[in-house]
């Protein structure tokens, strides 16, 4: 059995010195506001795999009024939800993300946000695509008031039983 999950997560930016996106921190003049560390990426990817087994959203399961959430660590968020498919028996086909923000221009950090999901997900660094584009000027993207992310995500029933 094969399913799909899309999600797209925004957050508002301030003036920063680094930002966290898709796993890693990388050199920036904004940082993401968020309850969490804020990391968009990691957000729209876990909430695309929920959303693929019906399984609500990240509020549902990491809601930002409990401080237990306060500050934590999007990889951890990210591989929580990994289990919970994993529990379920599925694993991933692929993903493929869109990260829109103004600046810094992200094609130098691509290849090690794809290593660290990859990781986490357990699965091919071939199964993570990852692409950039700027908001061209236009809107809170462009004027660098917001960062967005958006995933696609294909997730399949495994076929061989796992050892433990």
């Amino acid at each position: 059995m094969i399913r799909i999950g899309q999600s797209r997560d925004t957050h508002r930016l301030k003036n920063g010195t680094s930002l966290t996106l898709g796993g890693i921190e990388l050199p920036s003049m904004y940082e993401a506001i968020g309850h969490s560390d804020a990391d968009v990426l990691l957000h729209a990817i876990s909430e695309a795999l929920l959303g693929a087994l019906a399984l609500g959203d990240l509020g549902t399961h990491f809601p930002d009024t409990d401080s237990r959430f306060k500050n934590m660590d999007s990889k951890v968020i990210l591989s929580k939800v990994h289990d919970k498919i994993s529990d379920i028996g599925y694993e991933i086909g692929n993903l493929d993300c869109t990260i829109h923000l103004q600046k810094p221009k992200l094609a130098p950090y691509v290849a090690k946000m794809r290593e660290t999901i990859a990781g986490i997900l357990k699965t091919s660094l071939e199964a993570i695509s990852i692409k950039a584009t700027t908001g061209e000027g236009v809107g809170t993207v462009g004027s660098s008031e917001a960062i967005e992310a958006e995933c696609v995500v294909l997730i399949k029933k495994r076929t061989h039983i796992q050892p433990l």
